[in-house]
């Protein structure tokens, strides 16, 4: 067991409709970037690979895979408790996660089309997996009486504005450690079948593999790009980047530590495993990777991870606003204090060991 917080109740729009969870650094967020930056990238350096990448997304292998058949079709009411709302958090998160994927690409390929129709014909397909996958993610949650208003999602969530280096960074690392996530789970439930308590763990393999060719297409995109791995500034912000993915998938899993309890995965082995891979898989498109193997490494990401539960019960108390906001001083200083002595760790130079990592 480890420190985790009790799944809330889900809260409704209206009946039937979840409301969003709030806002917060955890929950996925909506991006918009530079488009005309993103229209004019030079990709020469690097089109082989990108096109044999955009084959495999045209080929569209899982086309035929998100069914819902028969063992679908039946009540879901014995999933309760915080089995059940945990499951429906986990549902929401991932769903917001994909849908947010969906609404970038499918921006970038109609914004870009005109001027570069190679990369635009890329976004379009991978635009197409994301809106099949939160489509079956939304309606795996109304087999549990609810779901997710797409378009007050649409219209109502905050986007947050990256500039196209940012999104290049952020969306690899997001669908490698995507990958890592669902193929551990899938894995677990080999071995395991008896937490497969619902059908939608039986999709994980095919699913990733769709997280495996999202990344596969922007480690590509990134390589075409020379400063983006190939100098000093560039191996600042590749450390930056993976920090604060590792950090944040930390915080989330042990705040949400109840989920995969229920499915018989131990959060800190798996939260350890996940960054660990996404790490050396970070090795092919990076110039540097973290040293993970450093012995405070995961203690002080699980630093982290303990002062923002401190921070969330800080946020839920019904204490005055001024109260609150002195104490969460001393939580808030601990993560930035860990977070900073994660980043001075030298890290581990993948450049000088390119030919045997491709």
């Amino acid at each position: 067991m480890v420190n985790s917080l009790a799944t809330p109740e889900p809260q409704t729009l209206k009946p039937g409709v979840k409301a969003p969870v709030q806002e917060t650094l955890l929950t996925p967020r909506f991006y918009t970037t530079d488009f005309d930056a993103v229209a004019n990238l030079d990709i020469s350096a690097n089109e082989t690979e990108i096109r044999a990448i955009v084959e495999e997304l045209r080929a569209d292998y899982n086309r035929h895979h998100f069914v819902r058949d028969e063992e679908f079709k039946q009540s879901w009411d014995h999933v309760t408790g915080e089995k059940r709302r945990a499951f429906i958090d986990f549902l929401e998160r991932s769903c917001t996660s994909e849908f947010s994927g969906f609404l970038l690409f499918k921006e970038l390929s109609r914004r870009i089309k005109s001027r570069n129709p190679l990369l635009a014909e890329a976004f379009e397909f991978m635009a197409r997996d994301e809106a099949r996958h939160a489509g079956f993610l939304n309606k795996s949650m109304s087999d549990l009486n609810l779901s997710l208003d797409l378009n007050y999602l649409t219209k109502n969530r905050t986007y947050t504005f990256f500039p196209p280096e940012w999104v290049i960074y952020t969306v690899y690392l997001s669908e490698k450690i995507g990958y890592w996530r669902y193929i551990l789970v899938h894995q677990h439930m080999q071995e395991h079948p008896e937490y497969q308590f619902y059908p939608l763990f039986r999709k994980f393999e095919s699913w990733c593999q769709d997280e495996n060719r999202h990344g596969d297409f922007f480690k590509a995109l990134l390589r075409s790009q020379p400063k983006l791995w190939k100098n000093w500034q560039a191996r600042l912000w590749v450390r930056f980047f993976l920090l604060t993915v590792f950090a944040t998938h930390t915080m989330t899993v042990f705040e949400r530590a109840s989920f995969y309890e229920s499915i018989g995965i131990h959060p800190r082995k798996y939260n350890n495993r996940v960054i660990q891979e996404t790490n050396n898989t970070s090795a092919r498109a990076f110039p540097v990777i973290l040293n993970t193997n450093h012995p405070l490494f995961f203690w002080r990401l699980e630093q982290c991870s303990e002062n923002n539960l401190k921070l969330v019960a800080i946020n839920n108390s019904k204490l005055p606003k001024f109260v609150k906001f002195f104490q969460r001083i001393p939580p808030a200083t601990a993560i930035f204090w860990n977070m900073l002595r994660l980043y001075l760790i030298k890290p581990i130079d993948t450049e000088a060991t390119r030919a045997t990592v491709l």
